[in-house]
C-alpha cells in the first residue's frame, strides 16, 4: 500500500495516515463564532490524518477578514467544541491554526473599538473585502509599542490554552501569507529599531517567543508553525535572497531546539532547493509539505523523505471524501470559486461524494 494511506508515527505524533488537510479560510463564522455548519464541514473531511483549521484569530485585532473565527472568547471556545468532537469521531486529529492578520485588515472587519495593528505603520498595498462597503484599501496599522508586543504574545498564549479547552490536539501558528508573524520577519515591513527589529535574530524574536511561551503551557509536541519562504503574498516585498535563506535556516534551527511537533512549509516556486534542504537538515521533527502536490508527487516526497507528511488544500475543498477518491482513483469535483467565501451551505458542505 502507498505510504499516503499508512499510519504515521514520529515521536509522540501519531496519525491514521500521512495526509494533512491544509488550513483554508472559508468565512462561514458569522459574528466570528464557530458553528454547527463548520462542524459538519470538518467532519465530512475527517478522512485526513490531520486537519488544520482555517486561520483563527487569537484576539479581536487579528480578525482582519469578514466572518473568520476567533478563539479569544468563551462563546468561541464553546463553538469549537462541536468541531473537535466531530473530527475526533471520524478518527482524525485536529490542530487549530492561530492567525493574526496584522496589517492585512480593515477596521470595518474588526469589532467596534478595535483597529488593525502591525510591527510598523506601513499600510499594505491593495484592497480587502468588507461586508459593510465591499472592497476597501487596507487600513493603516497602529504600530505596536513594547506593551503592545507583550500583549500580542499573551494573546497567542491565551488562545492556545483556549484551544486546548476546546478539545484541539494542538495549534499551528500561521507564519506565512503575509500575516503578522511573517510581517515581523520581513525587513521592508518590520522597520523597528528595538529588540524585535533589525537583525535576523531580532526579526525572528516575536515568532520564537510566541512558540516558546505556548510550548511552555501546552507542550512543544502540540505546536506547529507554517512558513512560506520567499512568498510575496499579501504585499510581502522581496528582500535579499541570502537573507531570506539565513532567516528560515535560523528559524528551523531554533524551532528544532524548542522541540515543536512540526514545521509546515507552504511551498512556492521561489524557494530554492538549498533552502528546502537547509530546513530539512536543521529540523529533526515532522516536516509537512503543501501546495501544488498531486497524489503521485506527494507519494514521491514521502518515499524520498523530503517530507514526513503531505498536505492538500483545494482537493479537500470540493471533495470531502478526497482520501477515498485518491484510493479508488475517482475523478475529483471542481472547486466553485464563486462560493469560496460566501455565507451558507452552498459551495461548503454540498459537494457530492463518490458513490462507488
Amino acid at each position: 500500500m502507498k505510504k499516503l494511506f499508512l499510519p504515521f508515527e514520529k515521536g509522540t505524533f501519531r496519525l491514521k495516515n500521512h495526509v494533512v488537510m491544509a488550513p483554508m479560510t472559508r468565512s462561514r463564522a458569522i459574528n466570528n463564532l464557530p458553528n454547527e455548519l463548520m462542524a459538519t464541514y470538518y467532519k465530512q473531511r475527517s478522512g485526513a490524518g490531520l486537519i488544520v483549521t482555517e486561520g483563527t484569530s487569537p484576539s479581536p485585532e487579528g480578525l482582519g477578514y469578514p466572518r473568520i473565527p476567533g478563539v479569544f472568547s468563551d462563546e468561541q471556545v464553546e463553538g469549537w467544541k462541536a468541531v473537535t468532537a466531530a473530527v475526533h469521531a471520524g478518527g482524525s486529529k485536529i490542530f487549530l491554526q492561530l492567525m493574526h492578520t496584522g496589517r492585512i485588515a480593515h477596521v470595518d472587519n474588526l469589532p467596534e473599538g478595535y483597529h488593525p495593528v502591525g510591527l510598523s505603520d506601513i499600510r499594505a498595498a491593495g484592497e480587502i473585502f468588507t461586508d459593510t462597503e465591499g472592497p476597501q484599501q487596507h487600513s493603516v496599522p497602529v504600530p505596536l509599542d513594547a506593551a503592545g508586543i507583550a500583549n500580542l504574545i499573551n494573546d497567542f498564549v491565551k488562545a492556545a490554552l483556549n484551544a486546548m479547552e476546546a478539545g484541539f490536539d494542538g495549534v499551528e501558528l500561521h507564519g506565512a501569507n503575509g500575516y503578522i508573524l511573517e510581517q515581523s520577519l520581513n525587513p521592508h515591513i518590520n522597520n523597528r529599531s528595538d529588540d524585535f527589529g533589525g537583525s535576523i535574530e531580532n526579526r525572528s524574536r516575536l515568532t520564537l517567543q510566541i512558540v516558546e511561551r505556548i510550548a511552555g503551557v501546552i507542550g512543544a509536541e502540540k505546536v506547529g508553525l507554517r512558513i512560506s519562504p520567499y512568498s510575496t503574498l499579501s504585499d510581502m516585498p522581496v528582500y535579499n535572497e541570502e537573507d531570506v535563506h539565513e532567516t528560515y535556516t535560523y528559524l528551523a534551527t531554533e524551532l528544532n531546539r524548542l522541540g515543536i511537533a512540526y514545521i509546515h512549509v507552504s511551498s512556492n516556486p521561489g524557494i530554492p532547493q538549498k533552502t528546502h534542504a537547509a530546513i530539512r537538515n536543521a529540523f529533526f521533527n515532522t516536516l509537512i509539505y503543501c501546495n501544488g502536490l498531486t497524489p503521485e508527487t506527494a507519494e514521491e516526497k514521502l518515499q524520498d523523505a523530503s517530507a514526513d507528511l503531505v498536505a492538500f488544500g483545494r482537493s479537500f475543498l470540493a471533495n470531502p471524501d478526497f482520501m477515498r477518491k485518491m484510493e479508488i482513483k475517482a475523478a475529483l469535483n471542481e472547486v466553485d470559486y464563486m462560493t469560496l467565501y460566501t455565507p451558507g451551505e452552498q459551495g461548503y458542505i454540498d459537494y457530492p461524494e463518490s458513490d462507488d
